[in-house]
C-alpha cells in the first residue's frame, strides 16, 4: 500500500513497501517535449549524484526503475532529525552534529553539492547520518557552493533548533574540519562572505 512522505512542486514522494519511491511532476506551462527532456535529465543527473555519493557516505545507493521520471531507494526507518534531533539530550545532539559535519565534508570533498542541506533531509539509524534527496544537488568544487551549502543548514539550525543552535553549528564544524582542515578554512571564510552579502542586502 502506497503512503504519501511529500509532496512539492518538483515531485511526490511515497513509500512502498521497503522503497521509496520519488517521482517528478509535469509541468503544465512546458512545451511537452521540453517538460520530458528536463525532467528525464533531472532524474538522470540526481541519480548519477546518489550513486556518487554513496560510495562517500551513508546515502542510500538508488535502485533501477524503467521509468524516466522515476527515482527508487530502499527505505530508510530511522529518526529523521528534523522531528527529533531538539528531543536529544544534548551529548546526542552534539554527536549527531559532529557526524554530520564529516559526512557533508566528505562530500564537498569530492566535489558533491547537495543543495537542500537541512535536518528534513538527515535520517539516524543506528548511530549513522544519512543523507538524502539531492533532487537540488550538483558536481561542484566551487567554495562558493561549498559555502551556500553550509549556510543553509546553518539557517535551518537557526529556524528549527534555535535553542542552542550555535553550540550545534560548532560541533558541525568540527567535524567538517575534520576531513580536511585547510579546505574547511576556505568554506567557511566564503560562508562568512556570503553572511554578509546578505545582510548588506538587508
Amino acid at each position: 500500500m502506497k503512503k504519501i512522505l511529500s509532496r512539492g512542486a518538483e515531485a511526490i514522494i511515497y513509500l512502498d513497501g521497503k522503497n521509496v519511491f520519488k517521482e517528478r511532476l509535469s509541468k503544465s506551462y512546458r512545451l511537452p517535449e521540453i517538460d520530458k527532456k528536463i525532467i528525464k535529465r533531472r532524474t538522470k543527473s540526481e541519480t548519477k549524484i546518489l550513486k556518487k555519493a554513496s560510495e562517500l557516505i551513508n546515502t542510500p545507493f538508488p535502485k533501477e526503475s524503467k521509468k524516466e521520471d522515476e527515482i527508487i531507494i530502499p527505505y530508510i526507518d530511522g529518526d529523521k532529525l528534523s522531528e527529533t534531533l531538539n528531543s536529544y539530550n544534548e551529548k546526542k545532539q552534539l554527536e549527531v552534529m559532529e557526524k554530520i559535519g564529516k559526512e557533508v565534508g566528505k562530500l564537498h570533498e569530492d566535489g558533491i553539492i547537495h543543495g537542500d542541506l537541512t535536518t528534513s533531509n538527515m535520517i539516524l539509524k543506528d548511530d549513522k547520518i544519512y543523507i538524502i534527496d539531492f533532487g537540488l544537488g550538483s558536481f561542484n568544487g566551487k567554495y562558493e557552493q561549498k559555502g551556500v551549502d553550509v549556510h543553509l543548514l546553518k539557517q535551518a539550525l537557526e529556524a528549527k533548533h534555535f535553542l542552542n543552535w550555535k553550540k550545534l553549528f560548532s560541533w558541525f564544524k568540527a567535524g567538517y574540519k575534520s576531513i580536511d582542515k585547510g579546505e574547511a578554512k576556505k568554506v567557511f571564510e566564503r560562508l562568512n562572505e556570503i553572511e554578509k552579502r546578505g545582510r548588506y542586502r538587508n
